[in-house]
């Protein structure tokens, strides 16, 4: 999961008001863009052409190959142009953060595995809310598995932080401070909040040494998980 720092400078390069054209230049096309081309589409010169293009490719919203024009091949047909495309990669900023494209992704699977698995479908989105939890806990595990009980917290804290749930530690454990999926916990409370708990009930099946357990804790302007001291 790219975290959020990374996300808003990737967003932020669009501040620029040339970048942001050259940007919206290249995807506009159906094939990739060479620098001249996009230089003489915005009405730029060559030189600023480039430097904001290498920078949009840096910062992982375009990406480059390189590819000679058709009909030029063999030793005498010069060096391959540079053309940028749009990438593949995703990067979408909210603030408070949300991650409703995960709330998607556990609820079309609980959809496929009831359909499948002939179950109901809360059933399936627990096991796959609580299976996600899980690859994030092995993960985080595998990192950390030779570190103390202190730096496992820490981690558990930190992947809670990369999910957008805004941990805030104090004596007695961790409040979740944001949910990342508001708008469906307020309309579909019992379900969503049922999501969450199940997808950290998994994260910390791993890690046992983190020394934190998940309870249902629901109070206005947070999370309805609340993580407790074991």
């Amino acid at each position: 999961m790219i975290n959020f720092d990374a996300r808003v400078t990737s967003i932020g390069v669009l501040a620029e008001p040339v970048r942001r054209a050259l940007y919206r230049f290249v995807v506009g096309r159906s094939e990739p863009v060479s620098r001249d081309e996009a230089a003489t589409g915005t009405d730029v010169a060559l030189h600023t052409a480039k430097f904001h293009l290498d920078k949009l490719v840096d910062e992982g919203l375009l990406e480059v190959e390189y590819r000679r024009p058709p009909g030029r091949v063999g030793p005498g047909a010069g060096r391959p142009s540079k053309l940028y495309r749009r990438t593949s990669r995703e990067v979408s900023v909210s603030v408070p953060e949300r991650s409703y494209e995960l709330a998607g992704r556990l609820l079309a699977r609980a959809v496929t595995d009831a359909e499948r698995d002939n179950l109901p479908v809360s059933e399936a989105l627990t096991r796959a809310a609580w299976q996600q939890g899980r690859s994030l806990g092995e993960a985080l595990l595998d990192r950390t598995a030779s570190k103390g009980r202190t730096a496992l917290r820490d981690a558990t804290i930190g992947a809670l932080e990369n999910c957008g749930y805004e941990p805030r530690v104090d004596p007695s454990g961790v409040t979740l401070v944001n949910c990342p999926f508001h708008s469906l916990a307020h309309e579909y409370t019992d379900l969503i909040c049922g999501m969450n708990l199940d997808l950290v009930h998994g994260l910390l099946s791993r890690l046992d040494r983190a020394g934190l357990k998940a309870t249902l804790d629901p109070a206005p302007g947070r999370c309805c998980v609340r993580l407790q001291n074991a």
